[in-house]
């Protein structure tokens, strides 16, 4: 396995949902970008505390771990973090 594959377990029960939750996490860095553009810390920190929930409740550890480094980020208005985050998301995805 390379650095950029990452194998995650899904439950076969929400199996189905991984294309639909793909998809969403694809539009959220969009949102992320903008409200770093915006300097919108309140709303990415926002974005990262969902991250952080949604990650590991269909069985994504990266996405809630990326999410709590956005949200940290965000209450130390950090831009250079996030930003950071926010391509290491994308890549991720």
């Amino acid at each position: 396995m390379t650095d950029n594959q990452h194998t995650v377990v899904v439950p076969k029960d929400i199996a189905d949902l991984i294309p639909v939750f793909f998809a969403n996490r694809k539009r959220e860095v969009e949102t992320l970008r903008t409200a770093l553009a915006a300097s919108d810390f309140e709303q990415l920190r926002q974005l990262g505390h969902r991250m952080k929930g949604v990650g590991n409740s269909y069985g994504f550890a990266k996405v809630s771990e990326i999410g709590k480094r956005v949200e940290d980020g965000a209450r130390g208005t950090d831009p250079a973090s996030i930003d950071v985050c926010i391509r290491e998301y994308a890549d991720y995805l």
